[in-house]
């Protein structure tokens, strides 16, 4: 079987994988179409001192699909009207409508992408700074202060910037949504 990508509606991408999963039972094409996979990343994100753990999408707006070609390379036409009837779905990715199958060394990165978030037990929480970004505090005690990025802890979701005050340098560690690049 090879991976092909298909284009759905933006945030329809589950509710197309669920659909396309349910129509190849009740059509009986499982030797026709595989695994469908919507790759997603667990991330935690803290609010006002609340944790929640959130499903991003890796690639919005594509489901991936794994199909059986015929002896020419192209989609059996039962499994391409399966596919194209199901609402919400666009088109292949490809070259003038027909379908192009991925490289193996995407479909390794993708699986490999899927494979990694359902080894993840504890989401780690996604920080968009790295160590020695400038940033500015936007809340607490030391709100408008600047200073620079030393570490990060993802699990916890503090990061320890060190700022000067009074003239000496000092480690403060603070919730990462409350400060701000600069």
């Amino acid at each position: 079987m090879r991976w092909y990508v298909l284009r759905v509606a933006s945030n329809r991408e589950e509710q197309v994988r669920e659909a396309l999963v349910r129509k190849v039972t009740l059509e009986g094409l499982e030797n026709d179409i595989g695994r469908v996979v919507v790759p997603v990343e667990q991330v935690k994100r803290i609010r006002g001192g609340k944790q929640k753990v959130q499903k991003r999408k890796l690639y919005p707006g594509y489901v991936f699909m794994e199909i059986e070609p015929d002896a020419n390379g192209k989609i059996s036409e039962k499994a391409w009207f399966l596919i194209k009837e199901t609402m919400g779905v666009g088109d292949f990715v490809g070259t003038e409508g027909l379908p192009v199958p991925m490289s193996d060394t995407d479909v390794a990165k993708m699986l490999s992408e899927v494979e990694k978030v359902s080894e993840q037990t504890a989401a780690n929480i996604k920080v968009d700074f790295a160590k020695g970004d400038v940033v500015k505090i936007r809340e607490g005690a030391f709100e408008n202060f600047e200073g620079a990025v030393d570490s990060i802890d993802t699990e916890r979701g503090v990061v320890r910037v060190i700022v000067t005050i009074f003239g000496r340098s000092t480690p403060l560690d603070i919730e990462y949504w409350q400060i701000e690049k600069v």
